[in-house]
């Protein structure tokens, strides 16, 4: 069990299955920009802002363009995202003011993806409040001030290495679910579990506990 103030969740991959739409939409980009898939899986790693993969892809006088339109391409297409088995009951255990949702998604891919699923956190951290994404540690300390509470007293549930280093990076402990990357690739998380079905959350004293079960 580990036990915090207050629980930040990661969105795709952590309460969200977004792999499909993900890989239909950047296909598409890169079809209309002329990116070979060759160079997008030399830069794409799962949970790195789009802002990064864009600019890492296309010059510099076309990234806003380039931007602007595959946050239009996700945004516009939500056939086949889901919320994660275990996700809703995870979420309604806990206490309203205990926990938010840290994402690199734009701010409007994240409440695309948020309304479709029927989640609703009382806070949200997108890409679009933040001047570095994880693998910073930026976004989640962002999220515990939102929450009102300190970062060390902070947990998160991710499913990607570069939201666990951020996560660690603002001094809070971690969970990680295997949905996405292999037991290797997370294994410095505090907890470790196949997918949310094997956690369970709820108060504990004056905040909040995760237990993998």
């Amino acid at each position: 069990m580990i036990s915090g103030a207050a629980i930040l969740f990661d969105l795709d991959g952590t309460l969200v299955d977004s792999t499909a739409v993900v890989n239909r939409s950047w296909r598409r980009w890169c079809a209309e920009f002329g990116v070979s898939q060759e160079a997008f899986a030399r830069v794409h790693a799962h949970g790195r802002p789009a802002a990064e993969l864009v600019a890492d892809l296309v010059p510099a006088d076309a990234v806003d363009k380039a931007l602007r339109r595959i946050v239009e391409i996700e945004v516009g297409d939500l056939d086949g995202v889901v919320a994660l088995p275990g996700a809703h009951a995870l979420l309604d255990a806990l206490p309203a003011d205990r926990w938010g949702i840290v994402t690199s998604c734009t701010a409007p891919l994240a409440r695309a993806r948020l309304d479709h699923t029927g989640i609703a956190p009382p806070v949200l951290v997108t890409a679009s409040d933040v001047t570095r994404g994880k693998p910073d540690p930026e976004p989640y300390l962002l999220g515990a001030q939102r929450l009102g509470v300190a970062p060390e007293t902070c947990l998160v549930v991710e499913d990607a290495p570069t939201g666990l280093t951020a996560a660690r990076a603002a001094g809070m402990r971690t969970a990680a679910v295997l949905t996405t990357h292999s037991p290797a690739d997370l294994a410095d998380a505090d907890l470790l579990t196949p997918n949310l079905t094997g956690l369970r959350a709820g108060p504990y004293r004056d905040g909040v506990a995760l237990t993998a079960c």
